[in-house]
């Protein structure tokens, strides 16, 4: 009973190399190859976190479609969304422990877009879900940093690691707020004539 691609595209590529990406893409069973878009991730000032997300996911997707133009290809994009301000991944401690003070004892949404295209396929949507994060003191921030957890990571932390432990509730998809949304993705992978169960 192995996944297929029903003949339709000659392999699934992720356009990521995140390993979380990668490690919930695995739990779907289905064969595939991880490659590095390389694009550039600037878009225009006043653009909001919803379109920035669909926009990056899709300009993921298009660049490793345009080297492999018969395969599916995955692309996903995340950021953090603190009223209305876009927050995506620190580039240094100093910037991670800004980031984390920031949501500290508030509510913010995560938003994950998810692009998926091949040859006649097209589909482009965005998850969201929304995480309260514990008051913390400026030691926890401290410490939580010291662990590294934030690297490569929007907000600045890692909800199935240690950060698990920042955070007072988590409404919605707990693989969206990972990186990748499954359910989601399933959906898409379905109507773009994946079989599951073959």
């Amino acid at each position: 009973m192995q996944p297929s691609l029903n003949g339709l595209f000659s392999e699934l590529v992720l356009a990521s190399t995140s390993p979380a990406r990668k490690a919930l893409l695995t739990t779907l069973g289905l064969p595939f190859r991880a490659e590095a878009p390389g694009v550039d991730e600037h878009v225009a000032p006043g653009t909001t976190t919803h379109a920035t997300v669909a926009m990056l996911a899709e300009r993921k997707a298009r660049a490793v479609l345009a080297r492999w133009p018969q395969a599916l290809v995955i692309g996903s994009d995340q950021l953090i969304d603190l009223d209305g301000r876009a927050l995506g991944k620190p580039q240094d401690a100093r910037a991670a422990r800004s980031v984390l003070k920031s949501l500290s004892g508030r509510s913010h949404e995560i938003l994950t877009g998810v692009c998926v295209v091949g040859p006649a396929y097209f589909s482009c949507e965005v998850d969201v879900a929304r995480l309260r994060v514990f008051p913390l003191a400026d030691i926890e921030i401290d410490r939580y940093v010291a662990l590294g957890e934030w690297e490569g990571c929007a907000g600045g932390y890692r909800v199935e690691g240690r950060g698990g432990a920042l955070f007072q509730s988590v409404d919605g998809d707990r693989t969206s707020v990972q990186g990748l949304p499954l359910p989601l993705l399933v959906r898409l992978l379905r109507e773009a004539g994946v079989s599951f169960f073959h």
